[in-house]
């Protein structure tokens, strides 16, 4: 089966890289892929936004399958587009992809069908924004309404930096996607993400992962894309995870399947666990990135496999298997990142891949026989190990391979896990 791949960042790398080890797989092509995906697949230059593009080229090279990497298209309803074209696709429709598109439509369905959440107030309006903030005083939680790349999210220490966060929404920082502003209670407990399959009726849980936020070690800086991330996440015990599958998961199935539309893709929840149990941050409608680096890492089973078993409504009696091993991945980002950065600087080195050791390229090109940087995460270094300790230290050391002047890391990647090995 020849298959076209969406995307370009690290979660299309390492999908990428194991999609190619299928069986299944006849040519895997990726749109537009970059200079480590070339490894396995053919890139073709489509621009992921352009369903017609999309369609012209599964029609030419034989093409039955199309997974979506990003939100963003399904968001945007290109994967409608290629479904109606007749082709089989991977990712949810445009009207069940709002759960990403819009935090007030995932908020809502839980007030509607008794999922766990953070309270919560939407506003088209700043200063009514604002008067809600004073009244419920700080900490807690602005989120612009629509899709700002991980970047729209301020948990406000104070109400200052609440009211600060209100009006760099509705100031068009994050263009159309702060037009709308959802407030919540801020969540105490530990944050972990957790990945599951669904077909519309059918959920397959996959494994969980705790991700870094914050750019600087110790958690401080703003919030970016993600600076690295380890899996499995060890607060995700047997008895949590049977909780958010009954108390989260399956209720958003059947909610959605109630509301017209039947969810048919990847969940990527956002929990908080805390003293009463999981509670939903949020959802996300694709494979988490940098959180897909270190899933691809630990699964035995053939990827391709169970995501058309997925997009075909085959789900039931499907399992996934997965080594015990955790994983553990160092994003290195571009210097100013997630502010503004510099584009095009060289990368001279990097280390071999092997079995315990792959780089996933996120934002790279190249350039005159270079390869140069070109996003603001850049590489993702990541490494599978007998316990998180050695994941870790071998990404370290992968990352110490590594010659780009301009990059940058957090040094502390999978501080809670280590710490809890240590007692």
């Amino acid at each position: 089966m020849n298959v076209l791949l969406i995307g370009s960042g690290g979660r299309e790398h390492a999908l990428a890289w194991k999609l190619a080890q299928s069986a299944t797989l006849g040519r895997l092509y990726v749109a537009p892929g970059n200079p480590g995906i070339e490894k396995h697949a053919f890139c073709i230059d489509i621009d992921p936004m352009d369903a017609e593009a999309i369609i012209g080229f599964c029609q030419d090279r034989n093409v039955e399958f199309v997974i979506f990497g990003p939100e963003a298209p399904l968001v945007a309803g290109v994967g409608d587009k290629v479904r109606a074209a007749g082709f089989l696709v991977f990712g949810p429709s445009q009207a069940a992809a709002q759960l990403e598109g819009s935090k007030g439509f995932t908020k809502d369905l839980c007030a509607r069908f008794d999922i766990p959440t953070g309270a919560y107030q939407r506003f088209s309006n700043g200063a009514e924004a604002k008067a809600y903030v004073s009244e419920q005083g700080a900490p807690i939680v602005v989120k612009a309404d629509g899709l700002a790349a991980g970047k729209g999210v301020t948990v406000a220490m104070t109400v200052e930096e609440a009211h600060a966060a209100i009006d760099d929404c509705f100031s068009g920082s994050f263009g159309s996607a702060g037009a709308e502003v959802v407030v919540e209670a801020y969540l105490d407990g530990e944050e972990a993400s957790f990945f599951v399959l669904s077909d519309g009726k059918t959920a397959l849980a996959l494994t969980s992962a705790q991700d870094h936020k914050r750019v600087g070690d110790g958690d401080t800086g703003p919030n970016t894309g993600g600076m690295g991330a380890y899996s499995p996440a060890p607060v995700m015990t047997e008895e949590m995870v049977a909780r958010t599958m009954s108390e989260i998961i399956e209720p958003t199935i059947r909610g959605m399947a109630e509301m017209g539309h039947p969810f048919s893709g990847v969940f990527f929840a956002g929990l908080m666990i805390t003293q009463k149990g999981p509670e939903l941050i949020e959802y996300n409608v694709r494979f988490g990135d940098p959180e897909c680096q270190v899933l691809v890492m630990r699964l035995k089973s053939d990827l391709l496999e169970l995501l058309l078993a997925t997009a075909k409504g085959e789900l039931e009696g499907v399992s996934a298997e997965w080594t015990d091993e955790p994983a553990l991945t160092v994003v290195m980002a571009s210097k100013g990142y997630p502010a503004s950065y510099q584009k095009g600087s060289a990368i001279k080195a990097l280390p071999e891949d092997d079995e315990t050791l792959r780089v996933f390229h996120a934002g790279t090109a190249m350039q005159d026989d270079l390869l140069v940087a070109t996003g603001g995460r850049v590489l993702n270094v990541t490494a599978i190990g007998a316990t998180v300790s050695e994941a870790r230290d071998r990404a370290y050391a992968g990352v110490a391979q590594v010659d780009w002047q301009n990059g940058f890391f957090r040094k502390d990647i999978g501080w809670r896990a280590v710490e809890r090995e240590k007692r």
